[in-house]
């Protein structure tokens, strides 16, 4: 594993969020394209929730003593009890970028990580330490990726009547 890489990746994203974000009114922040589906404010949220109460945690529970229980985690339910939709995104994505930074700078710290010790999930598993430093750096590409979709609809729907087809179709 490049494990430098990903720490590198993940450390970047502190800097690519906000430019995703960048000039998104309170309104568009708040925005869902269908009841069921989350505003970019909520997906900003849900990655601050997953940075504190997931990811890290985890990856740290996993290294110190993979056969510790980890603590329950529900981000569909956290949404909104949460009340992520109420929020300040500038606030949202500066206490994510805090939060980054320490998980950043954590990661930097340790000495000869067992990347192999593993957590037996009962879901998916037994997870490697190395797997969960891999779904850390993939959660942020598939958030980056939600984030944009909702910035593409909303310009379909701010274009109305026009058309944004000459640009292309958005590909799932």
């Amino acid at each position: 594993m490049n494990t430098d890489a990903l720490v590198d990746r993940l450390e970047s994203f502190a800097t690519t969020l906000p430019g995703l974000v960048a000039g998104v009114t309170t309104d568009d922040a708040c925005w869902r394209p269908k009841r069921n589906q989350w505003s970019i404010l909520e997906i900003v949220n849900h990655m601050v929730d997953i940075e504190t109460g997931d990811m890290r945690l985890r990856l740290s529970m996993t290294l110190d003593d993979p056969t510790k229980p980890w603590p329950a985690i529900d981000p569909q339910a956290w949404v909104k009890e949460r009340r992520h939709n109420e929020r300040d995104l500038d606030g949202s994505v500066l206490r994510f970028i805090a939060e980054r930074n320490t998980s950043v700078d954590w990661l930097r710290t340790l000495d000869d990580p067992a990347w192999d010790n593993a957590y037996e999930h009962p879901k998916f598993g037994p997870m490697c330490a190395g797997d969960i430093l891999a779904a850390w750096t993939a959660h942020d590409i598939l958030h980056t990726r939600q984030i944009c979709k909702r910035l593409f609809q909303l310009t379909k729907r701010d274009a109305l009547p026009y058309s944004t087809d000459y640009a292309g179709t958005w590909i799932e």
